[in-house]
């Protein structure tokens, strides 16, 4: 029976890594599941910046640590929904919040972006080598004796 609910998900386009238990999450924005969800740490991340209003939000903690409200200003909607937004980050692991008397500040955690890039950097490296030995095959193809062109 597990094994067939495995197979559906897969075939509806879900890749599962069975190394981590697969979780399902809410959209908190809207409160309704939304599937499957890979659980590692960099998926979270990546999810966690496919929003454009959290990746804004990444770009304002980037000068400097903030509160919510201050947080919340150039956006157009309500405190409770950047909370929100806010809240995803730091499961993510992207924002750290403190603690200063009343207010909560947030702050960039500059070392998990740092673990994104590295991982972004590898794939770069390994793609720019594989398109240069498809350039040299496609150049040998199209060498001395070639009909082509």
């Amino acid at each position: 029976m597990q094994q067939a609910k495995l197979d559906r998900e897969a075939a509806a386009g879900y890749r599962l890594d069975l190394t981590h238990p697969p979780r399902y999450y809410l959209n908190f924005l809207v409160n309704k599941p939304v599937g499957l969800i890979v659980t590692d740490p960099l998926s979270t991340k990546f999810a966690a910046l496919a929003d454009p209003t959290r990746r804004a939000m990444l770009a304002r903690l980037a000068l400097g640590e903030t509160t919510l409200s201050d947080l919340a200003k150039p956006f157009n909607m309500s405190v409770p929904a950047v909370a929100k937004h806010l809240a995803v980050l730091e499961r993510a692991g992207l924002v750290k919040r403190g603690r200063r008397a009343q207010s909560r500040p947030a702050s960039l955690q500059v070392t998990e972006l740092a673990e994104m890039t590295d991982w972004i950097e590898r794939c770069r490296v390994h793609w720019e080598g594989s398109f240069e030995r498809l350039a040299n095959y496609l150049g040998a193809l199209d060498g001395p004796g070639s009909d082509h062109g």
